[in-house]
């Protein structure tokens, strides 16, 4: 519908050789952020910045996302996203931050249901 999938398994890319620096973080995200374009502003956001990973609503009103980029990229991702906030500010904050293995097989940054 409209352009979206829904994450099926297997719909991963190819395994590539990744960046060297290359990083991977599991982010937790709890305030306003549900109902504000949170997940599509992120999804833009990572496409321009070269990040790669998901991002997910989940049922307890926080958000849920993988972040994989250098940390040139990940530092891009945070800043432009601040920015595209900036006209509509939001009140969110990073409840959890743990670095995760790199996935080889991450090729884009996608929408989960």
């Amino acid at each position: 519908m409209f352009g979206m999938k829904r994450d099926e398994p297997g719909e991963t890319g190819e395994a590539r050789e990744l960046p060297t620096g290359t990083r991977r973080l599991a982010l937790r995200f709890v305030g306003q952020v549900q109902g504000v374009g949170f997940r599509w502003t992120s999804q833009r956001v990572a496409d321009r910045s070269g990040c790669t990973g998901w991002v997910r609503n989940e049922p307890d009103g926080s958000v849920s996302m993988e972040l994989q980029g250098t940390d040139d990229q990940i530092a891009s991702f945070f800043g432009n996203f601040q920015q595209a906030y900036s006209r509509f500010p939001i009140d969110y904050r990073i409840d959890e931050k743990s670095e995760i293995e790199p996935d080889p097989a991450s090729v884009d940054f996608r929408v989960k249901f």
